[in-house]
Protein backbone atom coordinates (compact mmCIF):
# COMPACT_ATOMS: atom_id res chain seq x y z
CA UNK A 1 0.00 0.00 0.00
CA UNK A 2 1.32 3.39 -0.87
CA UNK A 3 2.04 5.78 2.26
CA UNK A 4 -0.33 8.28 2.72
CA UNK A 5 -0.69 11.87 4.76
CA UNK A 6 -3.57 13.21 6.83
CA UNK A 7 -5.23 15.99 5.38
CA UNK A 8 -7.58 18.46 7.28
CA UNK A 9 -9.01 21.57 5.50
CA UNK A 10 -10.58 23.97 8.45
CA UNK A 11 -12.63 26.89 7.98
CA UNK A 12 -14.00 29.04 11.11
CA UNK A 13 -17.10 27.62 10.56
CA UNK A 14 -16.21 24.27 9.66
CA UNK A 15 -14.16 21.37 9.19
CA UNK A 16 -14.42 20.59 5.25
CA UNK A 17 -12.13 18.09 4.59
CA UNK A 18 -10.56 15.87 6.94
CA UNK A 19 -8.87 12.18 5.89
CA UNK A 20 -5.69 9.87 4.48
CA UNK A 21 -4.43 10.98 0.75
CA UNK A 22 -1.74 10.52 -1.09
CA UNK A 23 -0.74 13.93 -2.07
CA UNK A 24 -2.13 17.67 -1.84
CA UNK A 25 -1.73 20.51 -4.31
CA UNK A 26 -2.42 23.74 -3.08
CA UNK A 27 -1.94 27.38 -4.05
CA UNK A 28 1.07 29.23 -1.82
CA UNK A 29 2.25 32.66 -1.69
CA UNK A 30 5.16 32.39 -4.53
CA UNK A 31 3.41 29.35 -6.43
CA UNK A 32 1.52 25.89 -6.52
CA UNK A 33 2.92 23.39 -3.80
CA UNK A 34 2.56 19.89 -3.63
CA UNK A 35 2.73 17.79 -0.70
CA UNK A 36 3.77 13.97 -0.17
CA UNK A 37 3.84 12.39 2.84
CA UNK A 38 6.96 12.76 4.83
CA UNK A 39 7.41 16.16 3.50
CA UNK A 40 9.20 18.70 5.20
CA UNK A 41 8.14 20.37 7.76
CA UNK A 42 6.62 23.90 6.44
CA UNK A 43 4.70 26.61 7.48
CA UNK A 44 3.59 29.12 4.84
CA UNK A 45 0.64 31.57 4.14
CA UNK A 46 -1.90 30.73 1.17
CA UNK A 47 -3.43 32.20 -1.15
CA UNK A 48 -6.65 32.16 -2.62
CA UNK A 49 -7.12 29.23 -4.60
CA UNK A 50 -8.15 25.38 -5.37
CA UNK A 51 -6.81 22.99 -2.74
CA UNK A 52 -7.01 19.97 -4.93
CA UNK A 53 -6.35 16.32 -2.49
CA UNK A 54 -5.77 12.55 -4.01
CA UNK A 55 -7.38 10.60 -1.59
CA UNK A 56 -5.72 7.32 -0.62
CA UNK A 57 -6.67 4.57 -2.60
CA UNK A 58 -7.15 6.62 -5.55
CA UNK A 59 -10.64 8.04 -5.53
CA UNK A 60 -12.20 11.04 -7.26
CA UNK A 61 -9.52 13.72 -6.44
CA UNK A 62 -11.49 16.26 -4.04
CA UNK A 63 -11.03 20.18 -4.93
CA UNK A 64 -11.99 22.82 -2.23
CA UNK A 65 -12.02 26.59 -3.01
CA UNK A 66 -9.75 28.62 -0.20
CA UNK A 67 -9.89 32.27 0.05
CA UNK A 68 -6.34 32.46 1.54
CA UNK A 69 -5.29 30.90 5.36
CA UNK A 70 -2.26 29.16 6.41
CA UNK A 71 -0.81 25.76 5.80
CA UNK A 72 1.06 24.10 8.14
CA UNK A 73 3.01 20.82 7.01
CA UNK A 74 4.07 17.78 9.10
CA UNK A 75 5.63 14.60 7.98
CA UNK A 76 2.62 12.60 7.81
CA UNK A 77 0.04 15.48 8.41
CA UNK A 78 -1.02 18.70 6.60
CA UNK A 79 -3.46 20.94 7.67
CA UNK A 80 -5.12 23.85 6.01
CA UNK A 81 -6.52 26.52 8.55
CA UNK A 82 -8.82 28.64 5.92
CA UNK A 83 -10.07 32.22 5.94
CA UNK A 84 -12.71 30.84 3.73
CA UNK A 85 -13.26 27.07 2.67
CA UNK A 86 -15.86 25.79 0.12
CA UNK A 87 -16.04 22.16 -1.17
CA UNK A 88 -16.00 21.91 -5.04
CA UNK A 89 -19.79 20.86 -5.50
CA UNK A 90 -20.99 23.53 -3.05
CA UNK A 91 -19.27 26.55 -5.38
CA UNK A 92 -22.32 27.99 -7.01
CA UNK A 93 -20.70 30.23 -10.28
CA UNK A 94 -24.00 32.79 -10.41
CA UNK A 95 -23.58 33.64 -6.95
CA UNK A 96 -19.86 34.03 -7.39
CA UNK A 97 -20.42 36.64 -10.97
CA UNK A 98 -23.15 38.72 -8.58
CA UNK A 99 -20.17 38.86 -6.47
CA UNK A 100 -18.11 39.92 -8.92
CA UNK A 101 -20.23 42.70 -10.21
CA UNK A 102 -20.58 44.22 -7.21
CA UNK A 103 -16.82 44.45 -6.40
CA UNK A 104 -16.67 46.00 -9.41
CA UNK A 105 -19.11 48.60 -8.65
CA UNK A 106 -17.29 49.09 -5.16
CA UNK A 107 -14.01 49.77 -6.80
CA UNK A 108 -15.46 52.46 -9.44
CA UNK A 109 -16.98 54.06 -6.29
CA UNK A 110 -13.83 54.08 -3.67
CA UNK A 111 -13.00 56.77 -2.25
CA UNK A 112 -9.43 56.36 -1.48
CA UNK A 113 -6.20 54.25 -1.37
CA UNK A 114 -7.28 51.62 1.45
CA UNK A 115 -10.77 50.90 -0.13
CA UNK A 116 -9.56 50.44 -3.81
CA UNK A 117 -6.75 47.83 -2.31
CA UNK A 118 -9.89 45.98 0.41
CA UNK A 119 -11.77 45.54 -2.98
CA UNK A 120 -9.13 44.20 -5.12
CA UNK A 121 -8.40 41.82 -3.05
CA UNK A 122 -12.08 40.87 -2.79
CA UNK A 123 -11.91 40.63 -7.12
CA UNK A 124 -8.44 38.53 -6.82
CA UNK A 125 -10.52 36.37 -4.30
CA UNK A 126 -13.58 35.78 -6.53
CA UNK A 127 -11.33 35.51 -9.77
CA UNK A 128 -9.87 32.49 -7.82
CA UNK A 129 -13.17 30.94 -6.98
CA UNK A 130 -14.56 31.51 -10.73
CA UNK A 131 -11.38 30.09 -11.73
CA UNK A 132 -12.10 26.73 -9.16
CA UNK A 133 -15.24 26.75 -10.76
CA UNK A 134 -13.82 26.21 -14.15
CA UNK A 135 -11.51 23.39 -13.41
CA UNK A 136 -14.12 21.42 -11.81
CA UNK A 137 -16.69 21.98 -14.74
CA UNK A 138 -13.79 20.71 -16.93
CA UNK A 139 -13.30 17.34 -14.57
CA UNK A 140 -16.42 16.61 -15.09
Amino acid sequence: MAETIQVDVVSAEESVYSGEAEFVVLPGEVGELGIYPRHTPLITRIKPGTVRIRPAGGGEEQLIFVAGGVLEVQPRVVTVLADTAIRGHDLDEAKALEAQKRAEEARDKAQDKQEVATVEAELASIAAQLAAIRKLRQKR
